[in-house]
């Protein structure tokens, strides 16, 4: 009988530390959008360069999410079923831009491109230091290891004997991977694409360092908040970031949704 008492003491507890918190963060988000006028913050948000904002970050988002994924689907598998120490050092190397600052990444990613790397592409017209391209393999740098994270995750709640059935049936380790592996991650795979897809939106810190804050150029939604600050037009801003914040809220609903037992990643 105690210990039950206790257990409903803990549970109680726990949902008050819930709920304060989820009030915290509902607060200075009402706060924010009741203290300006939201007829005209709704106003802005229809004008032409709010607009060619979204576009350029849905188009950089689209292309950074889609190489993003192409390079973690294999490595992610490669790291869930490898063994060894080879396989730990590629696996913390991975990890590295999940902690690292973005604009220390942005940083690296400017003095590799204004290197010799940057004068090669330019020479092959692909310039990439303020460009859509800088815009794109900036995000593609920050979410890649994001991506691969969370699909080894994935790879890691199949079964490895599936595989093996699928082997002794005859099937080639790429058929396997393909008719076996694949299908039973489509979940996880589809609920990744769309977390990376929204942190490519809202990706900032790189982008900024590499294709910089150029208006109607480089100005992605994160860019286009920072140069609405930088010039005291709150209203602006505060459009902007509703955009985003619509479009996280989309996004985790699509991720839950997609994630196998409904459940996100």
């Amino acid at each position: 009988m105690i210990r039950g008492s206790k257990l409903r003491g803990n549970s109680g507890t726990a949902w008050w530390i819930l709920f304060f918190t989820g009030l915290y963060y509902s607060t200075f988000v009402i706060f924010a959008y009741t203290k300006y006028n939201p007829v005209s913050i709704f106003k802005i948000l229809f004008s032409g360069d709010i607009l060619k904002a979204l576009l350029l970050s849905v188009l950089s988002s689209s292309a950074a999410s889609f190489l993003a994924m192409a390079a973690a689907i294999p490595a992610a598998y490669a790291l869930s079923r490898g063994t060894g120490r080879i396989t730990l050092i590629l696996d913390t190397i991975v990890d590295i831009p999940l902690v690292l600052s973005p604009i220390a990444l942005g940083a690296l990613l400017l003095v590799f491109f204004t290197g010799g790397a940057g004068q090669f592409l330019k020479g092959l017209g692909i310039p990439v230091v303020f460009t859509f391209t800088g815009i794109v393999i900036a995000q593609f740098s920050i979410v890649t290891a994001l991506a691969i994270r969370l699909l080894k995750s994935t790879f890691d709640s199949i079964d490895p004997r599936y595989e093996k059935i699928a082997r002794t049936l005859g099937c080639t380790e790429r058929q396997t991977f393909f008719k076996v592996v694949l299908p039973m991650a489509r979940g996880g795979i589809v609920a990744s694409v769309v977390l990376v897809w929204a942190r490519c939106m809202g990706e900032f810190g790189a982008t900024i360092m590499l294709a910089g804050a150029m208006p109607g150029v480089t100005e992605t939604l994160p860019v286009s908040i920072y140069l609405s600050f930088a010039s005291a037009d709150v209203e602006r801003a505060l459009a902007v970031t509703g955009v985003l914040l619509l479009i996280s809220l989309l996004s985790l609903g699509a991720i839950k949704y997609f994630s196998p037992g409904r459940e996100i990643l």
